[in-house]
């Protein structure tokens, strides 16, 4: 498996334990740092993280575009790939559908929804408490099944054809993942109906982090067997 890394603080966190533990290996490509995609031939999976960039920001980040041509190739070549927050928007903006600021920034612990659009292979819970961080949103793919909702964002992942899985929330979170992300990025924790302070992101408990990562890895789990 591939991990397309956008920048040093944003990584797979508990994606990189669900590979461990299921005997895949995992490639790093920093792609903030050299620019550099390997070939995809050499991999059966694509994971694409998160990034404070924009989609559309390919001016002030040109290797972008290059990006997005190398999601189509995969998924048209019939590799399974995942991407979480902005990854999740490169692969849909590269499947055809629209990126957009959402009405509200979400930052912090809220829950999701299940949809009854979401294929029964993928076991999502009815309701789960997740960790978001996001000031934008994706349209769902022609052909995608939505599969997530939240209250302030309505499409917070889906689904096409089983392989490919897009997830606007952040379930690979970690306590350690949390702390690097927020204490790099705490410029955007103000004041906002959506937007949890710091202390408030760093209290929730050990138990939320194995509910969403059982979830996780039951979609994780869907996701690779087909």
């Amino acid at each position: 498996m591939l991990c397309i890394k956008h920048i040093g603080f944003e990584g797979p966190g508990a994606i990189a334990q669900w590979a461990q533990q299921n005997g895949h290996e995992l490639d790093i490509a920093p792609l903030y740092h050299d620019h550099h995609l390997p070939s995809p031939e050499g991999y059966d999976a694509i994971l694409i993280m998160g990034g404070p960039m924009n989609v559309y920001e390919e001016d002030k980040y040109p290797w972008l575009a290059k990006e997005k041509s190398y999601i189509r190739g995969a998924i048209a070549s019939g590799k399974h790939v995942l991407g979480v927050c902005l990854g999740a928007q490169l692969i849909a903006v590269s499947m055809g559908a629209k990126i957009t600021a959402n009405e509200n920034k979400e930052i912090g612990w809220f829950p999701i929804n299940r949809t009854e659009d979401c294929p029964t292979t993928f076991s999502m819970p009815k309701t789960l408490k997740v960790f978001h961080w996001h000031g934008d949103t994706f349209e769902i793919p022609q052909g995608a099944h939505r599969i997530a909702s939240s209250d302030a964002c309505f499409n917070q992942g889906f689904v096409h054809h089983s392989k490919v899985l897009a997830l606007q929330c952040h379930l690979e979170m970690t306590p350690e993942s949390l702390t690097l992300l927020a204490t790099s990025c705490s410029n955007e924790l103000v004041h906002a109906p959506y937007i949890q302070n710091m202390e408030r992101l760093q209290r929730e408990p050990a138990e939320t982090y194995q509910l969403m990562h059982q979830a996780l890895y039951a979609l994780l789990d869907a996701w690779a067997r087909k």
